[in-house]
């Protein structure tokens, strides 16, 4: 059990695909003996997806908004007990994808089914968005070497950055930890961790920006499957 006091209940890690937002998730669980919810990418249309088949856009973002809909009413149990809860994801970025991916047809029907499960969804006490310039997502996204990630277009990595970026500029709802991970190893540097660590038990209100200097160029593996 660590002895330092994590102020939180509920911190949800947020960023594009490769970040490593998984790897944070899993260090501060064990730091704090916390309870780890991990985004189910278990997808069966994520294949399809990659390949570009007529509407598979669609089925994948309906099935993951149902699952991790699922997810966070269970998150939502774990917080009446006052367990330390810590998610890969929060649940906003599933619009983030559907903007992204879906054209405008199907973003009519998905209207109509987000706002009506979006209330039922409890907000975290914290979010930490990751950053990370393409260039290094791309190095961390081959070294975990998923199948279906090994053709993953440049151009779309370029896009769902700028999504997510413009996205947490003007995101309000929670205290937000903005973390530029390029040259940061916090998977297998303790001191890099600890930094971290200390920048998150100390947030509070508003927005901060933590970016580190001086550290290792990392290569973080394990992160949670998205879109």
């Amino acid at each position: 059990m660590s002895s330092e006091q994590m102020p939180f209940r509920h911190i949800a890690v947020e960023g594009p695909i490769g970040v490593g937002k998984t790897s944070l998730v899993e260090l501060l669980t064990k730091r704090f003996e916390g309870v780890m919810v991990l985004e189910d990418i278990s997808n069966p249309f994520l294949p399809a997806f990659y390949e570009g088949r007529p509407g598979a856009s669609f089925q994948v973002q309906v099935y993951f908004l149902l699952s991790r809909f699922q997810q966070q009413r269970e998150i939502r149990q774990m917080n009446l007990f006052q367990r330390l809860v810590l998610a890969d994801y929060i649940f906003p970025k599933d619009r983030i994808f559907a903007y992204l991916n879906l054209d405008d047809d199907d973003l009519k029907v998905y209207e109509k089914l987000y706002p009506v499960l979006e209330q039922e969804v409890a907000k975290p006490d914290l979010v930490i968005y990751m950053q990370a310039s393409v260039p290094v997502l791309k190095e961390r996204i081959a070294h975990r070497d998923r199948h279906y990630e090994r053709d993953m277009d440049t151009e779309y990595l370029e896009r769902l950055s700028e999504a997510y970026s413009y996205f947490f500029f003007h995101y309000q709802e929670t205290p937000l930890l903005v973390v530029n991970t390029d040259d940061i190893d916090f998977v297998n540097d303790s001191n890099d961790l600890d930094a971290l660590i200390q920048q998150i038990i100390h947030c509070r209100r508003g927005t901060q920006v933590y970016v580190p200097l001086g550290s290792t160029r990392t290569r973080l593996t394990e992160d949670s499957g998205d879109l």
